[in-house]
């Protein structure tokens, strides 16, 4: 028998955590926060050392006591790639369960980088899986990593092989044939497991647009349009993105070294990011760019800039508007860099949908306007899958029931919609809300 728990990332986007129940062994589907409820408590957008149990009372992390009477079965903890909303409550909840932690390498050199950066403790071992690769939990369970392309590096769909047909779940993913880091979508294993697929965990969060998203490619071309396509001479320039976008970095780095300027990274979450990178071998960011970590060595380097400003090129972490974030200090005058009229400031991400997010972008760039700089928003293309790339994958697989995830009401719904539309009955599309538990 087949039971799952939508633990978290079933009412909102964030907080992701599935828990699938295959007889007698329990598997933890990513263990995640819900950024906007960690940075509203802490006023951090990196993990801090804090009491597990206050973070689940202010709903930062999923709430694991719905697990009451599987815990001691949890036999695997799967993160499925980098991004905090899937791996940062590992930190906090990973000590209440007596299993190790299974992911990519990226996944892995982050995960060990947050635990040494904030001294935080977890007892589970972390075990690395390749990308395309499989590991045998037991003689009824084998675990298959389907390599995806994401908005960070080696994400994976997870199949889960039962005697019970595949289960397999997909958050988050793109269908990416051009990719500017990494592998493209494992199509042909996808196609292979067509008509095996009991039971398809699916991303939700853009089953509501029409459309395929596009590649990361068409993002590295709007990033040189402004960059290569727009006068900077003699003005400083400014970009913030997702620091776990190694592939967007990478694309900045190229048209800054064409530009001639001295790329300086500046923020910790970059600084994490870059190190998890290199030390998976994906990357080698370091030859070409200086990394400045911490507060105190950020304001003596943008001192030291303030007065060569047009011979840099500087990447800053508070593409949200996080208040303790490099851009939000630069704005508020705390760090000594005065931003100049005309100077460029580059938004390579868009405002993730959220009520504090979307307040703290508009205090920014309320108080970026005094200034009269030149501001780019949205030099971005997502991560996640549109409606067409998730008509794609249910083509691919076939699977017999759809439970969409990883979105609000809304988002679910409209994927349930689609499975509608290919023609699937109501009873084979399950919505369910956190802590609601299906039997399949």
């Amino acid at each position: 028998m087949i039971e799952i728990i939508a633990v978290g990332g079933y009412n909102e986007v964030g907080k992701n955590c599935t828990a699938i129940k295959i007889d007698n062994q329990v598997i933890l589907m990513d263990l995640g926060l819900h950024l906007d409820s960690y940075i509203s408590y802490t006023e951090d957008e990196d993990l801090v050392a804090i009491d597990p149990d206050e973070l689940m009372k202010v709903g930062a992390v999923p709430n694991i006591s719905v697990l009451e009477g599987w815990k001691d079965k949890v036999k695997l903890i799967i993160p499925t790639h980098a991004h905090l909303d899937h791996v940062g409550a590992i930190p906090y909840l990973g000590n209440k369960f007596d299993a190790p932690i299974l992911c990519t390498p990226f996944t892995a050199a982050v995960l060990k980088t947050i635990l040494d950066d904030e001294k935080l403790k977890i007892k589970n071992k972390i075990k690395i899986l390749n990308v395309n690769s499989s590991y045998k939990l037991s003689d009824d369970v084998t675990i298959e990593f389907i390599n995806m392309t994401h908005s960070t590096p080696q994400t994976v769909m997870v199949a889960l092989h039962t005697k019970y047909g595949i289960i397999l779940y997909a958050n988050d993913f793109k269908f990416d044939n051009f990719p500017v880091l990494g592998k493209k979508p494992n199509f042909e294993r996808l196609k292979e497991i067509k008509g095996k697929t009991l039971v398809l965990i699916c991303d939700s969060t853009y089953a509501g647009e029409h459309k395929k998203t596009p590649s990361e490619s068409v993002a590295k071309q709007m990033l040189k349009d402004v960059l290569l396509g727009t006068n900077s001479k003699g003005k400083a320039i400014l970009i913030t993105t997702f620091s776990s976008h190694l592939a967007r970095l990478k694309s900045i780095i190229k048209y800054g070294k064409i530009l001639d300027r001295k790329i300086v990274f500046l923020g910790r979450s970059l600084a994490k990011y870059v190190k998890a990178g290199e030390e998976a071998g994906l990357i080698n960011f370091s030859k070409d760019v200086e990394i400045v970590k911490y507060g105190s060595k950020i304001k003596k380097k943008l001192k030291e800039i303030d007065k060569k400003r047009k011979k840099y090129l500087l990447v800053v972490t508070g593409h949200q508007g996080e208040k303790k974030a490099t851009l939000s200090k630069i704005v508020r005058e705390v760090f000594p860099f005065k931003l100049n009229p005309e100077d460029h400031v580059i938004f390579s991400c868009t405002v993730i949908p959220s009520e504090i997010n979307i307040e703290h972008r508009r205090i920014l760039e309320e108080q970026l306007k005094k200034y009269h700089v030149r501001t780019f928003r949205d030099i971005h293309v997502s991560g996640h899958a549109a409606r067409e790339d998730l008509r794609d994958l249910i083509n691919l697989v076939k699977p017999k029931h759809i439970i969409p995830a990883h979105g609000n009401l809304k988002m679910r719904s409209a994927l349930a919609d689609l499975a509608y539309e290919m023609g699937y009955d109501k009873e084979f599309v399950h919505i369910v809300s956190d802590s609601k538990k299906i039997s399949i």
